[in-house]
């Protein structure tokens, strides 16, 4: 019988949209703010408009077919999604470098890529222009079967067809990777909240943020009732999600939610982080990596190395821990843990997923949040 539920948070309680939007926009702002690369061709500003942000996306993310490859190959966190699909970027500018600038092309990429070297690149592109063509992201990845954090390990292999040049510093322990983190985290809190988050001033200030502007997926009543269903049958709920810990907390909080969840059971990508600086070696713990879900079975005093430690798949856990995703990450998370998986179809391709998840063998395939009630109780009969 289940006695723990874990939940993901996007997709499943909040809508993904603000997440993506802000992908989208860290994107453009890498590239084309003179703040970093600075090509020409696209006026950039720190309060675009809601039309101008959806024509941001659209373009940028293919009418997010990139979103929904990387989402499909088990890669859940924004954060990764910026990384790639900018990195990937990058590479494809320096492939069109190369030809006039083979030797600082060659000393760049073998060298981390650092907030310096993007000033370093921007200063040959005052010489020579370059085309952006974001439908490569769909071929140059297409190509290869990759998935998991392994698709930022690929971004290696695309050095050496594009540069001709062999490195093994891409993936998500890179100085680049925290620069893709940190210039997110500035589009998605805004100026007053990310000093706090990322320790230092915005690189680029004038953002509002979107922490207050989250979607609930259902109503927020509809899925206190949920949450409150759940308790009443005993069930210790959690949470297991990409989202920093203040961007878990405080939607949570304004939507009346918070409290339904055990504060010992709400593991945030903040703890990953965490996690990963302790304990380097482990690294990349974050989905389809089960590590959050896990800390939330065993609770927060559980440390980093039991967590690792612990034996997969989990004794009996089958019966007793039901973690809700809405991602391929979550399921492939929870097949390692070795329990029960409940895909929600209010995520990113919505109704769309129910045949990839019937194929990966999802235990539950549900409309939404709200009908975990109805499997709970079909058990406990």
């Amino acid at each position: 019988m289940v006695s723990m539920i874990l939940f993901d948070v996007d997709g499943v309680l909040l809508s993904e949209e603000r997440y993506f939007d802000a992908t989208a926009l860290t994107l453009w702002e890498m590239l084309f703010s003179p703040t970093y690369l600075g090509l020409p061709g696209e006026p950039f500003e720190t309060q675009p408009s809601e039309d101008t942000i959806r024509a941001i996306r659209k373009k940028v993310f293919v009418d997010d077919q990139i979103l929904d490859l990387m989402k499909n190959r088990g890669i859940n966190s924004n954060w990764d999604m910026v990384y790639l699909s900018f990195a990937h970027q990058l590479l494809c500018i320096l492939e069109q470098l190369l030809p006039a600038h083979r030797e600082e092309v060659t000393d760049i990429i073998q060298r981390e890529i650092t907030y310096d070297s993007l000033r370093r690149i921007a200063g040959l592109l005052k010489d020579q222009r370059v085309e952006i063509e974001y439908e490569r992201f769909l071929t140059d990845f297409g190509q290869s079967a990759v998935e998991k954090q392994d698709l930022l390990l690929y971004l290696n292999d695309l050095v050496l067809s594009k540069l001709q040049v062999e490195t093994h510093l891409f993936g998500a322990t890179s100085s680049l990777w925290q620069l893709c983190q940190e210039t997110f985290q500035e589009w998605y809190l805004g100026d007053e909240l990310v000093v706090d988050n990322i320790g230092r001033a915005p690189t680029q200030q004038g953002k509002r943020g979107f922490l207050s502007d989250e979607i609930p997926i259902v109503a927020p009543q509809e899925m206190a009732a949920t949450l409150s269903a759940l308790q009443e049958k005993g069930i210790t709920l959690g949470i297991g999600t990409g989202r920093p810990t203040v961007e878990t907390m405080i939607p949570l909080q304004e939507m009346g939610l918070l409290d339904y969840f055990e504060a010992d059971r709400i593991v945030t990508a903040s703890h990953v982080l965490n996690a990963e600086r302790e304990r380097p070696e482990y690294a990349p713990l974050s989905k389809p990596q089960p590590f959050c879900y896990i800390k939330g079975w065993l609770g927060m005093q559980a440390t980093t190395q039991q967590c690792m430690e612990t034996p997969l798949p989990i004794i009996d856990v089958a019966e007793t821990l039901l973690i809700v995703g809405d991602s391929v990450a979550d399921l492939m998370a929870a097949q390692r843990i070795g329990c029960r998986f409940a895909a929600v179809l209010t995520g990113l391709s919505g109704q769309a997923a129910r045949a990839q998840f019937e194929e990966l063998g999802a235990d539950y395939i549900l409309d939404d949040m709200r009908q975990v009630v109805e499997i709970v109780g079909e058990e406990q009969n």
